[in-house]
């Protein structure tokens, strides 16, 4: 058989899947059962590389690096939206169109408008072939690259598609993937996002593709534009485009009055906070093209279209002073302090100002009226001066960190400023401790956030190592510190002692070092002493190691204070090194989570778990959106049924396992 034939016909069927999971949101098959399959397209492409294909679903996970991202003119100009805020501007909108056509009825599409950044695709003859950011609207930068790892963006297309044609849409990050990459960014002591619209938009000049692949990015699609398009109105036309494979929203709706747009308007102003993404807005459009046709564009918008923005959650209140915080790894964000006001549901005390150009640009000065809005963000933030105060003067950004008085740094690229002084600003110091002993740290029982700047406070630790010298006459003394609590803190950091390498490493706090990133040094190092010893050069081999996490391990063990405390953790007996590896039987569920849940006949639960673990699964100890399988037996709770049910995550029985592991 002609060896072209089998990997097409994967890549035909891994692409199918694909559309079913990122664009219908309903998957045919199981991660497992699409990984095997990936895999095996994988080692068949390897074989074969002659017949390599750069829009093959393995390809998915980028890897091209572009240095410039060329700029390309845009075929159909890309026009901004007219907006509107209340009835009577829409009212006034269609007095001018039928100025145009005459007293003519008229239909309407009302879609909702995405908060994203907006990108034109082009495809020919059924394939991607470019896509192009919308720049000042008569050209753009060339994302091609970045675009092709985004999942719900189809490769090849279906059906009765034209020959050649652009879709317009927006790239978004939906509020669950933005707060997971904002708690990976807290988790490594970095300044988290601003807002999911940003993100998205920088995630498109990102010059590894493979960093892009990463992010959880959609794209949602709402406007076919070209020559001879096989249908007459824009709502056929969002059908079609669903029909050839593209994610188009089913929330549009085709109406027949201005009083209907408003019931569309009406009703999503109040549901739009039940939707995964950012909405800001309903976007109204004529919905017959030859009428769009005949009304034309003005210098910057079509005159057949007309956004509605929805009224952003806003308040004002006084700004009473801005104080400046410290993190662990030595970031200063300025927080402003404010009159406490109703918002969206709660009392609103204190907002992010973000950094000194924020500042600078919106001008906020203390003792100013302030505008607070909580629209798509899940922070309140200052979005202008409503009013200046009589005693306001310009805002200075402090020079000195207000906790120890050193200079501050601001590093070229970076929109923080940063206190140097990493060993003896205390924030720093008790922000380093407070992170060593969390639960996915070192995960010592009886030590919380506030002992620990108790312990600070009394002169007892400066740094992670302090604690395994501590004794209980010496904490007994401290507020609240009872004998059993003072036993339980002594036996808690003891037992740390057990914690495995990776989780140490993590611990130790190296910045752009999260769990991920520990767990491959840890698991291609082995030791804190070959990590230690490896250069720029031997650490960016090592698989989703940057430059950037290269600098800092070895910036970090460049200091001989950070190499005296971790001496002194290896003499107190921390584990600094991994164990002997277990001997897997096989790798089958690499990369799968699993909760077991029941009673079993073939397996007791311990010997479920141990399967799992011997072919390179790993055991969960309960079901969230991280799980790929829930093993269910008899007797299954029902409420971790609901969970999984709610999740869509896959449920097996016993049986079924035994033949994944037995293939």
């Amino acid at each position: 058989m002609n060896v072209l034939e089998p990997i097409k016909s994967l890549r035909d069927e891994l692409n199918q899947h694909n559309y079913n999971y990122y664009v219908l949101d309903n998957p045919t098959i199981s991660d497992f059962e699409f990984d095997s399959k990936l895999k095996q397209l994988q080692e068949l492409e390897n074989k074969h590389p002659e017949f390599f294909d750069e829009n093959s679903p393995t390809q998915r996970v980028g890897g091209m690096i572009t240095k410039n991202f060329e700029t390309i003119p845009h075929e159909f100009r890309m026009y901004s939206l007219e907006n509107s805020y209340s009835l009577e501007d829409l009212q006034d909108w269609e007095i001018r169109m039928q100025k145009v056509l005459g007293d003519v009825p008229l239909t309407y599409t009302c879609e909702l408008k995405y908060d994203g950044a907006s990108i034109s695709i082009l495809y020919e003859k059924g394939r991607l072939v470019r896509a192009v950011t919308r720049g000042d609207g008569f050209q753009g930068d060339d994302v091609t690259n970045n675009i092709k790892t985004i999942k719900a963006v189809p490769i090849h297309l279906k059906g009765d598609f034209p020959a050649k044609f652009e879709i317009r849409g927006e790239i978004i990050l939906p509020f669950a993937g933005f707060e997971k990459m904002n708690q990976d960014l807290i988790e490594i002591g970095e300044t988290p996002y601003s807002n999911p619209r940003n993100t998205a938009s920088g995630s498109l000049k990102l010059q590894d593709s493979a960093e892009v692949a990463k992010r959880p990015l959609d794209c949602l699609l709402y406007y076919v534009i070209g020559n001879n398009l096989p249908f007459k109105t824009q709502f056929e036309g969002l059908q079609k485009a669903r029909d050839w494979g593209f994610k188009v929203p089913n929330q549009s709706k085709l109406v027949t009055s201005l009083a209907e747009v408003f019931e569309f308007i009406n009703y999503w102003d109040i549901h739009r906070h039940d939707l995964p993404y950012e909405t800001d807005g309903v976007v109204v459009k004529v919905n017959d093209l030859q009428r769009q046709e005949e009304l034309g564009y003005t210098a910057k918008s079509p005159r057949w279209a007309m956004a509605y923005k929805f009224k952003a959650e806003q308040v004002t209140t006084k700004l009473n002073s801005i104080s400046y915080q410290v993190g662990r790894t030595g970031a200063i964000t300025p927080v402003a302090n404010l009159e406490p006001v109703q918002l969206a549901g709660t009392i609103v005390k204190r907002a992010s100002l973000h950094n000194a150009d924020q500042i600078e640009k919106l001008d906020i000065r203390v003792d100013d009226t302030v505008f607070v809005e909580k629209g798509g963000e899940i922070i309140p933030k200052i979005i202008g001066v409503a009013e200046r105060g009589n005693q306001s003067e310009p805002t200075k950004y402090i020079t000195h960190c207000p906790e120890c008085h050193t200079e501050l740094v601001r590093n070229e690229g970076e929109a923080n400023h940063f206190c140097p002084n990493f060993y003896g600003c205390p924030p720093q110091i008790i922000g380093r401790i407070q992170h060593f002993i969390t639960r996915k740290a070192m995960d010592i029982d009886g030590l919380g956030a506030e002992t620990v700047a108790l312990l600070y406070n009394a002169n007892l630790v400066s740094n992670y190592a302090d604690l395994y010298e501590l004794k209980k006459e010496q904490i007994l003394p401290l507020e609240r510190m009872a004998e059993k609590s003072a036993d339980n803190l002594i036996n808690g950091i003891e037992k740390s002692k057990q914690i495995p390498f990776e989780r140490v490493l993590y611990a130790l706090g190296i910045r752009f070092v999260g769990e991920t990133v520990a767990k491959k040094l840890a698991k291609h190092y082995k030791s804190i002493d070959a990590i230690a010893k490896a250069t720029m050069m031997d650490l960016v081999l090592v698989d989703e190691i940057g430059e950037k996490i290269a600098q800092s391990v070895v910036q970090f063990f460049e200091n001989q204070k950070n190499i005296t405390i971790i001496d002194r953790l290896k003499e107190s007996g921390v584990q600094l090194e991994s164990g002997a590896e277990a001997v897997l039987l096989s790798e089958k569920l690499k990369g799968k989570v699993f909760v077991v849940s029941g009673v079993f006949e073939i397996y007791s639960r311990d010997e479920l778990k141990k399967a799992i673990e011997d072919n390179g699964g790993k055991v969960g100890s309960s079901i969230s959106a991280k799980t790929n399988y829930v093993i269910a037996g008899e007797n299954m709770g029902p409420a971790k049924l609901d969970k999984a049910n709610q999740l869509k995550i896959t449920i097996i029985s016993e049986t079924d396992f035994k033949k994944i592991i037995d293939e």
